[in-house]
């Protein structure tokens, strides 16, 4: 029988995470690196990776990294094949890479439309179908997280953010993450989800700037915004031996939004 600790080493696992150059990939990153997987990061510029790899460095982390466009059908190709050139294989892909566009519904630009779900579901789709079929399956194992949202499980609050597209494509996220746990499971490979609430980040800052963290706390029954650690546990349990008997499922790491 496996000790705590065991159940959740990740010494001698490769992990492939999208997004993962700051916010909640890196924090990601830092959790699965902290725990002994060897990492490739990917994101779109060069400059924030060789970044995000100085600064798990500074932690005694060790990261590759691959600039690549997560919404181009060439450009996820190419990071899938780097990527198992790399590591040899991926043990455990995190679909953290993720656009969205605040817009009322009815003056949605279509082009903002569909560069939201080419990222967040397509590209999703088309990099989780990649390794695993040329990884995955053929190993009989894998761990793959889904970064879904709660803005994938309900509407927005009056008055407060408008982003129907994001929303629409976390919701697919979520289903996504649970058709794909039944059809994979045969191949040992758990599929699962995590649906932050609100953390502060480059994607949400406008929505923080316009308001304000008062305003963004009141409806937290925990009364706090996510921080830099709040996705670490979470991401670790879907990634190891901790976690081998749980697939198909959302956890939501909101502060109790969902709850309520």
């Amino acid at each position: 029988m496996k000790t705590i600790a065991q159940l959740f080493d990740l010494k001698g696992r490769t992990a492939l995470i999208t997004g993962g150059s700051r916010g909640l990939g890196l924090q990601i990153a830092e959790a699965l690196g902290e725990q002994g997987a060897r990492l490739v990061l990917s994101a779109r510029k060069a400059d924030e990776l060789k970044a995000a790899q100085e600064h798990l460095k500074a932690r005694g982390i060790e990261a590759d990294w691959i600039a690549a466009d997560g919404s181009r059908d060439e450009e996820i190709a190419r990071l899938a094949d780097e990527s198992l050139a790399r590591l040899g294989h991926v043990d455990i892909l995190v679909n953290n890479a993720g656009a969205t566009w605040g817009a009322p519904a009815e003056d949605h630009p279509v082009e903002a439309w569909d560069k939201v779900m080419n990222l967040n579901v397509r590209g999703l789709f088309l990099l989780t179908q990649r390794i695993g079929k040329q990884s995955m399956i053929p190993r009989r194992y894998g761990r793959i997280i889904n970064v879904a949202s709660i803005a994938g499980l309900a509407g927005n609050p009056p008055g407060t953010m408008e982003t129907i597209a994001y929303n629409t494509s976390k919701g697919a996220v979520v289903n996504f993450t649970r058709t794909l746990a039944a059809e994979w499971g045969e191949h040992n490979i758990t599929v699962n989800a995590l649906a932050p609430g609100f953390f502060p980040s480059k994607m949400t800052q406008g929505s923080l700037a316009r308001l304000g963290v008062d305003k963004m706390c009141e409806g937290v029954p925990l009364h706090r915004l996510g921080d830099d650690e709040d996705l670490k546990g979470a991401a670790l349990l879907f990634a190891t031996e901790a976690g081998k008997h749980i697939t198909g499922q959302i956890l939501a790491v909101d502060g109790g939004v969902s709850a309520i």
